[in-house]
């Protein structure tokens, strides 16, 4: 059933109008009621049965537009009385809305019974029907945030973790209490303790072929179960992050996400477990401190210590280096196409953002560290760089790294005044950036644009990813189906181990 066409040119309708057919019963059935007719009479005046008349007024046929002239004419009104966008009465709206609710979508994925809307049914009840379905429509809405949405609950996360410093001290005392716990003496996390916290937390550690391809790892909460890849992702994450993270969850009694900015929130507490873990705040602090008194501060140093990637030794150095050393740092993650995919700063330094403060998806300065560093030859070595830029001078210190989806580069910087604590403050590239004033280079130089402005027709790569909804589901971009019918499938009933 369609519940809005659109008309041609007939007098009293505008050409393009959308007819809305539950409107338009409504509206029907109350001027034909304060006129005192039944449907049998109605019916007779303008050649038609009361039966068809009735699906008319309940919405549920759209009349051709002679037979609305002929009803317009017998109830002595104008055909626009009849196609009001306006419901007659708040009953009425009560009643279109309830209605409406009940043929979407959303309410019959839902599998439950239609109420019958009549006269008998009590107000309160519609307003009640009513006022559940608006809401169930919000959640939905919110769940299945548009880009717009994802990015402004991406700036304001930042917003407040620029606010602590990126420091979680209640994580780290999780943290803290968990390898305790399990007897940790030191050094790079082994697979056999983080066996050991699983086992601890109530869970074991189940590696199959066949883990839903929307995930990197699934908790069954029924049967303590965690299911992991047979084989690491092609993202390259480390397999020790993916079970902590997924553990985090647990430790941080996360519930399902009743928002995307709560989804986002609770990804970033378990990455930050999974690396307090990875990385023990009590001797990673003393190790640091060590090394800034011998200005000789250096994240890949923090990387071969703890055995981790250099993201994870650099989001790591951003939770200690304020709070503990006093430095204020930035951060961000750059893909050889320039696009950031991360980013934190409590330091000053000035990322270019979207109308909504969005830095992610913003191309990076050209002139930055963290461009410069995909021209280095020896990808195996950090590349250091000073950039002045109106804010002031920035040391910053730069790595790519490849990954499933092309190489990265991870930098690290502090304002020039800290530069003094670090391995490679002595470097002599040095580089000035006016971004994000476009004349810094999100322009062409003059001449190049002279010879070749006119010229150039390039096919762009339409990155649709980035104007889609993301999909729907309690999880964002997780497919609930896929994932229900996985646990079904290694459901440990009739194994003998449930």
């Amino acid at each position: 059933m369609v519940e809005q066409s659109r008309s041609s040119g007939t007098p009293g309708i505008p050409a393009g109008r959308a007819i809305d057919v539950l409107t338009l019963g409504q509206r029907l059935r109350h001027l034909r009621q304060r006129q005192g007719r039944t449907l049998a009479e109605l019916g007779e005046a303008v050649g038609r049965a009361p039966s068809q008349l009735s699906l008319i007024e309940n919405g549920r046929r759209e009349p051709r537009l002679s037979l609305l002239k002929q009803l317009a004419d017998a109830l002595d009104v104008e055909v626009g009385e009849l196609l009001g966008t306006t419901p007659p009465s708040r009953r009425a709206a009560l009643e279109i809305a309830v209605e409406r609710a009940q043929r979407g979508p959303l309410y019959t994925a839902l599998g439950l019974p239609t109420v019958r809307i009549g006269k008998r049914l009590p107000t309160e009840v519609l307003e009640a029907l009513a006022g559940l379905q608006a809401e169930l429509e919000r959640q939905a809405h919110e769940k299945a945030a548009t880009p717009e949405e994802a990015r402004r609950a991406n700036s304001e996360l930042r917003a407040q973790m620029r606010e602590r410093d990126n420091y979680y001290a209640e994580i780290e005392l999780a943290a803290a209490k968990i390898l305790d716990a399990v007897g940790y003496a030191g050094g790079p996390l082994s697979h056999h303790v983080i066996s050991d916290i699983a086992h601890h937390l109530g869970f074991r550690l189940h590696h199959v072929r066949d883990v839903p391809h929307s995930t990197r790892s699934v908790i069954d909460l029924r049967n303590h179960r965690i299911y992991l890849p047979q084989t690491p992702s092609a993202g390259g994450h480390d397999p020790r992050s993916v079970v902590l993270q997924a553990l985090g969850s647990v430790v941080l009694e996360h519930s399902d996400p009743e928002s995307y900015a709560d989804f986002l929130r609770q990804r970033v507490e378990t990455n930050y477990l999974a690396a307090a873990l990875l990385v023990p705040e009590q001797p990673a602090v003393a190790f640091l401190q060590q090394a800034k008194a011998n200005r000789n501060l250096a994240v890949q140093d923090l990387r071969d210590v703890y055995a981790v990637s250099n993201e994870t030794a650099a989001h790591r150095f951003t939770n200690l280096a304020t709070h503990h050393l006093g430095i204020p740092v930035h951060f961000i993650r750059v893909h050889e196409s320039g696009t950031i995919y991360k980013a934190y700063e409590n330091d000053g330094v000035a990322f270019p953002t979207d109308p909504t403060g969005a830095v992610e998806g913003q191309p990076a300065c050209r002139k930055w560290a963290s461009r410069a560093a995909f021209d280095v030859q020896d990808k195996f070595a950090s590349y250091y760089q000073y950039t002045d830029n109106p804010r002031g001078t920035y040391w910053c210190s730069a790595r790519t790294e490849p990954s499933g989806n092309g190489e990265f580069s991870i930098t690290v910087g502090v304002p020039y005044v800290h530069s003094k604590w670090f391995r490679g403050r002595d470097t002599a590239n040095r580089a000035r950036s006016h971004c994000p004033d476009e004349t810094c280079c999100r322009r062409p130089p003059k001449a190049l644009a002279k010879r070749w402005e006119g010229y150039a027709r390039p096919a762009a790569r339409a990155h649709s990813h980035l104007l889609a909804a993301l999909p729907p589901g309690t999880f964002p971009g997780v497919d609930d189906t896929e994932v229900y019918a996985f646990l079904e499938r290694h459901s440990p009933e009739g194994e003998g181990d449930g």
